[in-house]
């Protein structure tokens, strides 16, 4: 990738970024979160490291859990904002691989060798995306989300309550008396 490129991504999601970090994450959004985090670093190995096969494995052996990640990440930037939350997610999904390919160059020579166990542990990992996100997690791999997860009481207040309709004020209409 040129830098051009890099760069480019890195200040589409920056711009992104701020709706974003208002917004909590809900568990099962950061669960999606780590999940594309994963594949995302595998994706940057396949590319860099000529590992397409073993990437192309975990996809197929992976595939509704990182449908369901997709959706889970999708569901959180329309959340967080509104009509433009696809291209958020979109430019998310750019900076996660920019920031990835930064953190692969950092690295060096060494990256193919130090993300190669990573495969195999993905490979070996049990088929829930619980399991994918405890991988991310336990590798630490870059994840530049910015949300923090929502409490319990942040969640309630985020989940609109569906029992009663809204009520809107009943428009009146104000007459005068005076004689014109």
């Amino acid at each position: 990738m040129s830098s051009r490129f890099l760069a480019a991504g890195l200040a589409a999601a920056l711009l992104a970024s701020p709706a974003v970090a208002q917004t909590c994450m809900r568990p099962a959004e950061k669960t999606a979160f780590e999940v594309r985090a994963l594949q995302s670093q595998l994706m940057v190995a396949a590319l860099l490291c000529k590992q397409d096969e073993q990437y192309n494995s975990f996809v197929r052996q992976y595939q509704g859990q990182l449908s369901g990640a997709w959706e889970g990440m999708s569901t959180y930037y329309r959340r967080a904002n509104g009509a433009v939350g696809v291209r958020s997610r979109d430019n998310f999904v750019t900076e996660l691989a920019n920031v990835q390919q930064m953190d692969s160059g950092r690295q060096g020579s060494n990256f193919c060798q130090n993300v190669a166990p990573l495969f195999t542990a993905a490979m070996a990992a049990p088929r829930t995306s619980e399991a994918l996100a405890t991988l991310a997690v336990q590798n630490n791999i870059s994840n530049p989300h910015g949300s923090s997860e929502c409490s319990a009481t942040t969640t309630a207040a985020a989940t609109p309550s569906r029992s009663a309709p809204e009520r809107r004020p009943t428009a009146v209409r104000q007459v005068s008396t005076r004689s014109r």
